[in-house]
């Protein structure tokens, strides 16, 4: 039977080491500041932001959040985003996705700061990930890779499968893998024969958001196997895209839902905007 990856445990552990770091910089003057806009009342987002505004206190940032009505223009959240790239409390920005559909996000992604895109979606951010050389990591793809190493296993030579193709999730995720030597795979719903792949995984990733599409005749025996779904099965209750309970039979390491990813994904914007901070202040590149 599968070891349980512990995101709340590993989460923690990060979070307590970039409150330490914080702690030091505030003795030089200098506390991160982290900026999140929220466009519309849409209740996951703000249930996502509290959780941010929270974890910003935990680790010691100055935060602020700007609540925007679902009623906001174009030109009045690109007008906020260029406001917020000139002041040097804010260290790193966030846009809560999705927004509004009169609203391109594109638009607002590419007007952020790249040095304070701690999100790691601006096109600058992408490429310097492509090319690996980068101070920003997408947080759920970074979160992961913690979460692979908090585990012992090395990932270089292993046979990596990743299922989706998300700017997000799953393309960054691939080029985590590979930066670390992993011969990887993307699948995706055009992929034929799928099964035939990812039993072939040592580790495998699933971003796909289809509950318990991840089935234990997928999975190779002993592979670590990753769940960054967050669905709601025929009951209801909170799932992953991975079928949890046949499927920890089978692996060595796997991530339960809630409990798994979930967690890492604030823990790394935290680690993002601490280090936004610091190359802001000439203490990195």
């Amino acid at each position: 039977m599968a070891q349980i990856i512990d995101g709340k445990a590993v989460s923690k552990q990060v979070r307590e080491k970039v409150a330490a770091e914080t702690a030091a910089l505030k003795e030089k003057g200098i506390t991160p500041g982290l900026a999140v806009i929220i466009v519309g009342d849409d209740p996951a987002s703000q249930v996502y932001v509290r959780n941010k505004e929270k974890a910003c206190d935990e680790v010691g940032f100055y935060s602020e959040k700007f609540a925007l009505p679902a009623s906001t223009t174009q030109q009045e959240l690109n007008e906020l985003v260029m406001k917020l790239n000139k002041r040097d409390k804010i260290s790193g920005i966030l846009c809560q996705l999705p927004l509004p559909s009169h609203l391109d996000d594109k638009e607002v992604i590419n007007l952020i700061d790249p040095k304070k895109d701690v999100d790691a979606f601006h096109p600058v951010n992408v490429g310097e990930i492509m090319i690996g050389d980068y101070n920003f990591l997408p947080c759920t793809p970074a979160g992961i890779m913690e979460l692979i190493h908090s585990t012992g296993v090395d990932i270089c030579s292993k046979k990596a499968v990743v299922i989706g193709r998300s700017n997000i999730v799953g393309k960054p995720m691939a080029m985590l893998l590979l930066h670390e030597n992993a011969t990887v795979e993307i699948t995706h719903s055009k992929t034929k024969d799928l099964k035939s792949i990812t039993s072939q995984a040592d580790i495998l990733v699933a971003a796909i958001g289809k509950a318990k599409f991840v089935t234990a005749d997928m999975v190779k025996d002993g592979a670590v196997v990753i769940d960054v779904g967050m669905n709601r099965d025929e009951n209801g209750k909170l799932c992953g895209d991975v079928d949890f309970e046949n499927v920890k039979e089978k692996c060595s390491y796997i991530t339960p839902v809630p409990g798994g990813v979930g967690p890492m994904t604030i823990s790394m914007l935290m680690k993002n905007t601490l280090t936004a901070a610091k190359i802001q202040n000439g203490l990195m590149k």
